[in-house]
């Protein structure tokens, strides 16, 4: 066995909005990647504009630096629980984990969720409690919570000698000691040398590369990206390619790259525990291995764990169709989404009995918004419907998603939302106060009693919770949940909203847009208080008499409009609605658009 000293990997995992970017960033910066005079945006590792917008890591990145001579392989990680097929392949990639926990809020849904990923693959972890600087971090404490779930989740008495790290990302500095505000990652630096084990198998042996992540590049088509398993790989070589079904092919690798800090640099050879891009492989999809002629052997690709949400994107149908968007037949949706699912292993889309239709299926609903959301800005123009769960069928019975759900809130506001979660049928696990004025629960509860819930819990806390949910098991279905009590506000006819039509129809309800906009008959512009569905005529102009009375004319007044984001169209959409979205608009609409056409179906089904 053959070890090579000279080089680490390492993946960061962590819950989301723990620092794990701007941890990266401050390693980048410490080791020298950028000249002193650079500029360097923040969180520079979330290099997709969804990701700077939102904050959040939606794919993984890779990046390397050099520190004593030794090559650090870096590899940044998605905290979501619903990129979870992001970080499962990530570890197949790497000997060890940084598991980075808030110093203030300590271990949350998805600590637990990437740490039982690391820990089933036996990676070796160092615990880094980040935000030690935050008022009210609680590291000792944080340790300790950490320690009982490495035990509650099974881990090795190797893994539970674990070492600890204190740091603040944001400052740049680290140490050994809770107590230390000042310095730099220099301790980090040698926590990763000493405690990540380095690379090691038969250097000498024929090759194989195990791919874990894919690439697209316009100009070179699709990148590789992978690690060394045995062997060395030199750019020219002659390769086969072992897919997932069984079946090999042929192949040439044309351009070798290796990571060198935020760069991809050329390479002619890599070794054994190298981190590799190879482009020139035609059909490479994510988990295939490319091998030696001399000796084809594939090796094992980690399960990824199943989507749990559907929802149906259909062609744009409606009046306003093929007026925005560039790309709008059923074929460039259909191309579209299968090539997602090329680089997107946890998403699945199947064909329906229509060909307009499309059923694409993940891990959740942020998982699909993102989709959607970057199909938008490629200037795609569709429908969906809203999210449904997948049900399975286990030991004959039909079970349903349960996630677990997390939330910390304020004490005078946990018996608001004790009461509405109860009627979505969570199950409340544990409850424990947090010292500073706030309650900490966990909840089990139906996925199809989350989907909606956001907007509800935001109202409720004054904006003051947190909530983060991961997935759990699968469970017996839990019965009927009413997901939304209020009904929609109906365009009469097509033509352009009034002020004077608006004033009429805001006393019926929420209205969601202003004056001067286009719309369509049975486009939903509101939320009515009552369970029934209201049409409203908002088209209507105020008609010029010949005598007016001297105070006819004051000035209305309009409540302002709330605008709705793409997830909250989503969650507010009921089973016969569908939300249309285009480059620059997004609208939801019943399906049927038509009053008379619903009322038939309507009398039909009673």
């Amino acid at each position: 066995m053959d070890v090579r000293n000279n080089v680490r990997n390492v993946a960061i995992i962590a819950h989301v909005d723990h620092g794990k970017t701007t941890l990266v960033d401050q390693l980048l910066k410490q080791s020298g990647v950028f000249r002193a005079n650079e500029v360097v945006s923040e969180r520079v590792m979330d290099s997709n504009d969804l990701e700077r917008e939102r904050g959040i890591t939606i794919l993984a990145k890779n990046t390397a630096v050099m520190y004593n001579d030794v090559k650090i392989n870096i590899v940044d990680t998605p905290g979501h629980a619903d990129f979870g097929g992001e970080v499962e392949r990530i570890l197949m990639m790497v000997d060890g984990v940084l598991l980075l926990v808030d110093a203030f809020e300590g271990c949350m849904p998805q600590t637990r969720f990437v740490l039982k990923k690391a820990l089933g693959l036996g990676k070796k972890p160092l615990v880094v409690l980040n935000k030690i600087d935050r008022p009210g971090a609680r590291p000792e404490e944080v340790v300790d919570e950490v320690l009982d779930l490495f035990i509650e989740l099974g881990a090795n008495e190797d893994q539970l000698e674990f070492p600890v790290v204190y740091a603040s990302a944001r400052d740049g500095y680290s140490s050994e000691d809770p107590n230390v505000r000042e310095g730099d990652m220099k301790p980090l630096f040698d926590a990763i040398l000493k405690n990540i084990p380095a690379p090691s198998g038969d250097a000498e042996g024929p090759m194989q590369v195990l791919f874990s992540n894919i690439d697209y590049d316009d100009y070179v088509g699709r990148i590789g990206i992978g690690r060394v398993e045995r062997g060395h790989l030199h750019m020219g070589d002659s390769a086969v390619l072992c897919h997932r079904d069984g079946t090999t092919a042929n192949v040439k690798i044309t351009k070798l790259y290796q990571f060198e800090g935020l760069k991809r640099r050329e390479v002619e050879e890599a070794q054994l525990g190298d981190l590799v891009a190879v482009s020139g492989i035609t059909g490479l999809n994510i988990g295939e291995t490319i091998c030696s002629p001399d000796r084809v052997e594939p090796l094992p690709f980690v399960k990824i764990d199943e989507p749990t949400v559907s929802m149906m994107f259909m062609v744009n149908n409606s009046p306003f169709a093929g007026r925005e968007g560039k790309y709008v037949t059923s074929r460039n949706l259909r191309d579209r989404l299968f090539k997602e699912v090329e680089t997107n292993v946890a998403m699945r889309v199947e064909e329906t009995d229509s060909p307009d239709t499309f059923k694409v299926s993940g891990r959740g609903e942020l998982h699909l918004s993102i989709l959607i959301e970057e199909m938008r800005r490629q200037n795609f123009e569709f429908q969906v419907t809203g999210p449904q769960v997948i049900y399975k069928e286990i030991n004959g019975k039909r079970c349903e998603p349960i996630e677990l759900l997390m939330i910390e809130v304020p004490d005078n506001y946990v018996g608001a939302v004790m009461e509405k979660l109860g009627t979505r049928k969570a199950e409340l696990v544990n409850m424990s106060a947090r010292g500073n004025g706030t309650t900490h629960l966990e909840f089990k509860i139906p996925a199809r009693g989350l989907m909606g819930y956001r907007q509800e819990f935001l109202t409720d806390t004054n904006g003051n919770g947190i909530m983060n949910s991961v997935f759990d098991s699968y469970e017996p279905y839990k019965g009927e949940i009413i997901q939304r009590a209020q009904g929609s506000l109906i365009v009469h006819e097509t033509g352009e909203s009034t002020g004077y039509g608006l004033f009429a129809a805001q006393d019926r309800g929420r209205l969601f847009i202003g004056p001067g906009v286009e719309v369509y008959e049975g486009m939903i512009v509101g939320v009515s208080p009552k369970s029934d569905d209201i049409v409203v005529n908002i088209c209507k102009k105020k008609h010029a008499t010949n005598t007016r009375a001297s105070g006819s004319d004051e000035a209305l007044k309009l409540t302002p409009p709330s605008t709705m984001s793409l997830e909250q169209c989503i969650e507010f959409i009921c089973a016969d609605e569908l939300v249309e979205v285009t480059p620059s608009s997004i609208r939801m609409r019943k399906m049927i658009l038509s009053k008379e056409l619903r009322m038939k179906q309507a009398a039909r089904k009673k």
